[in-house]
């Protein structure tokens, strides 16, 4: 059998490319690369401006040029990065090499030995992962996760006053509204979305061992822990101070653990529009051309919910993997993290393609009030909560004389279908008031769902 031409491993670089492309802008390897330049190129012109070890600030013309090496970043510097590491067997080594060649044809060769000055790797590497993170998450995949929220939100406010039955461990029970029920899970993501918005990204700056022993070495009258960390925040990143050669990560940890959360919600979210659907509440709008069984025309399938399911279930697991292993490094320095890391954007790939599958899914869908109108007509029998608990409201006003409300209920409904004619003369023979009677008299499985509508206003 002859080897294929060369094909992608993994289906985010095949198949789902288009859904996920944007976060190769940040997350890719060569994402990553552009930032550990820019990390580079800034603690150059940080330390110029300062004029330390007899620089002088730089021109806007020269900060422009060198500014340009990671904003025009491309191709080109891919391939010589590629070359250059085959040979150095080290990435950021080969980012430093880069930094100094463009250096000499800018004309900048006097300040070549202050590219990565006291710097180790990680310096460079935990800066670039904390910014490409940070640029990923809001830029591409938070507006995602805000879309398919906003969608929850809309379809909670469409739906707020469309009476549903609801199914409590998968049995009728107390009417709810389908706007409501779509509500809770906006809700939910309100609330985390809150959360990851919150989350500090953090870099250390702070040299071989986070003890600044190699900058106090060269100029010991600088304040290095001012000056590293005034550089980290003009990047627009938290410093972290107390470190070992890493940073600890612990940022991301509580990142992953966040997004990890979401999509919980989220795969919550798909299973029971998938459920909605499969009892016939939704109504898959078709799509032209398109096929849902290879045998059975009849079908739509809910493929974009059992897509985003998968792929949910999939960037859990990589996210979790991600927390346990990032938690931890032996002693001061492992290369654990390494290969970790690179995955990061394997993870919010997976992550961003459910939430691709989600707003697309949401889109197809159309509620269906008749079968809604049905499924509550045909049990009147949830009406036993509100018949049970208004008789016990009149006992304790003096109103009945009936013992064990609860009992006589379970006695008339248990296990067996009750109509509205049998209700009805149930009420009718009851020792209660006659006000509470008729508001009995006057419910329907449709009118009993208390304040669920109201509850919409929360969003």
């Amino acid at each position: 059998m002859t080897s294929l031409p060369p094909q992608p491993l993994s289906p985010l670089d095949g198949r789902y490319r288009p859904a996920v492309a944007s976060l190769a802008d940040y997350l890719s390897e060569a994402g990553l690369n552009r930032a550990r330049v820019e990390v580079e190129v800034e603690w150059l012109i940080a330390l110029t401006d300062r004029s330390l070890f007899g620089s002088s600030p730089l021109s806007d013309g020269d900060k422009a040029g060198l500014r340009a090496l990671y904003a025009e970043f491309g191709q080109d510097e891919i391939d010589w990065l590629a070359e250059r590491e085959a040979t150095t067997r080290h990435d950021v080594k080969a980012v430093e090499y880069l930094v100094r060649d463009r250096l000499e044809q800018l004309g900048l060769g006097a300040i070549a030995e202050l590219t990565h000055f006291a710097c180790t790797s990680e310096d460079i590497n935990s800066t670039a992962y904390a910014l490409t993170v940070k640029r990923a998450v809001a830029e591409v995949w938070l507006p995602k996760l805000h879309a398919v929220t906003d969608i929850l939100a809309k379809l909670a406010t469409t739906h707020r006053d469309a009476a549903m039955l609801a199914r409590t461990h998968g049995q009728p029970a107390t009417p709810t509204t389908m706007g409501k029920e779509i509500g809770v899970f906006a809700w939910r993501m309100q609330r985390v979305i809150r959360q990851i918005e919150g989350t500090e990204y953090l870099a250390k700056f702070s040299g071989a061992t986070g003890t600044w022993s190699a900058h106090l070495a060269a100029e010991p009258e600088v304040d290095w822990p001012a000056l590293t960390r005034a550089f980290i925040e003009s990047l627009d990143i938290g410093f972290n101070p107390v470190t070992t050669q890493i940073e600890s990560h612990d940022w991301q940890v509580e990142l992953y653990d966040r997004v990890r959360h979401a999509g919980g919600i989220l795969h919550n979210l798909a299973t029971d529009i998938w459920s909605y659907i499969s009892v016939g509440y939704f109504t898959q709008i078709p799509v032209a051309g398109a096929t849902g069984s290879s045998t059975m025309p009849h079908k739509i399938n809910p493929i974009r919910f059992e897509n985003a399911e998968a792929n949910l279930e999939i960037s859990g697991g990589l996210f979790a993997t991600l927390a346990q292993t990032l938690v931890t490094s032996r002693l001061q320095r492992d290369l654990t993290d390494s290969t970790t890391q690179r995955n990061i954007g394997v993870a919010f790939g997976h992550s961003l393609l459910a939430l691709d599958n989600l707003q697309r899914g949401l889109g197809e869908i159309s509620l269906a009030q008749a079968a809604l109108d049905a499924d509550l007509d045909a049990n009147w029998e949830v009406l036993a909560e509100a018949i049970q608990t208004v008789v016990r409201a009149e006992i304790a006003a003096g109103r009945s004389k009936i013992t064990d409300p609860y009992a006589l209920l379970k006695d008339l409904t248990r296990g067996r279908r009750v109509g509205a004619p049998e209700l009805a003369e149930f009420v009718q023979g009851l020792d209660i008031g006659d006000a509470a009677k008729a508001r009995l008299l006057a419910l329907t499985p449709a009118t009993y769902t208390g304040l669920a509508s109201a509850v919409v206003d929360q969003l």
